[in-house]
């Protein structure tokens, strides 16, 4: 989680010295670091890694962000209360992400208006964790779309899949920016399917063979196939 690899080889020499010093001081020939016994070298844990979850909730939704330090899963939260129509956003939205959850919010109404007036006498809250991370982008918008058609629906999304892409009005997906590393973030917190940008797939061969033999990565051009996709 840095720009680049100095901490990494600070982290190394510090093996090393630690090494060195049992070798001397215990008489051994050879000192064995693996993820077993690195906490013993190093301490404990500094980062950890969201991981899929194990069952489908309703109004959940995993995407995936691009951060300065590599790329990130992102949860996505809705739920809804009685209220007046009101929507709220919580996680330390930037402008782009919040404009992302209003178009979202638009194109459910226009695809569920036997919904729409449900919507007058709800309020909706939207809930990005990890709110003292500030996030933004648009490439939330088809997580926020499936979260709040789950919502409405009653329907589970799939615990095993992560999603990826900007949404128009009309539904359409639009391309994203740092593929590589949020499927290296799917494939770190166990994800099996990927929905990402038709526009994308040109990008696909930047991706690690590695990261693309463990991910069934499907290309998508509207919000339907989305859908069916999360949602069965």
């Amino acid at each position: 989680r840095e720009a680049g690899v100095r901490s990494l080889e600070r982290r190394l020499g510090e093996l090393c010295r630690k090494a060195a010093r049992q070798i001397l001081e215990n008489d051994k020939k050879v000192v064995k670091i693996s993820d077993t016994n690195l906490e013993k070298f190093l301490g404990k844990q500094v980062y950890s890694y969201a991981s899929a979850n194990e069952q489908d909730e309703v109004g959940i939704v995993r995407g995936l962000a691009w951060t300065s330090v590599g790329g990130d899963t992102l949860q996505i939260e809705v739920n809804a209360m009685p209220g007046k129509g009101e929507l709220a956003l919580t996680g330390q939205l930037g402008d782009v992400m919040k404009e992302s959850a209003q178009i979202a919010l638009t194109l459910v109404k226009s695809r569920y208006p036997e919904e729409a007036e449900k919507f007058t006498k709800q309020d909706l809250h939207i809930h990005v964790p990890q709110g003292a991370v500030p996030k933004d982008g648009p490439s939330a918008g088809i997580t926020l779309v499936t979260a709040l058609v789950s919502l409405v629906s009653g329907k589970g999304v799939n615990p095993d899949l992560a999603m990826t892409g900007e949404i128009s009005l009309r539904g359409a997906v639009l391309p994203i920016g740092g593929l590589t590393e949020k499927l290296m973030a799917a494939q770190r917190a166990g994800i099996k399917i990927v929905l990402i940008p038709q526009d994308n797939v040109i990008d696909l061969d930047d991706v690690p063979e590695e990261v693309k033999e463990q991910l069934e990565i499907i290309p998508v051009s509207h919000i339907d196939e989305v859908l069916e996709q999360a949602l069965g």
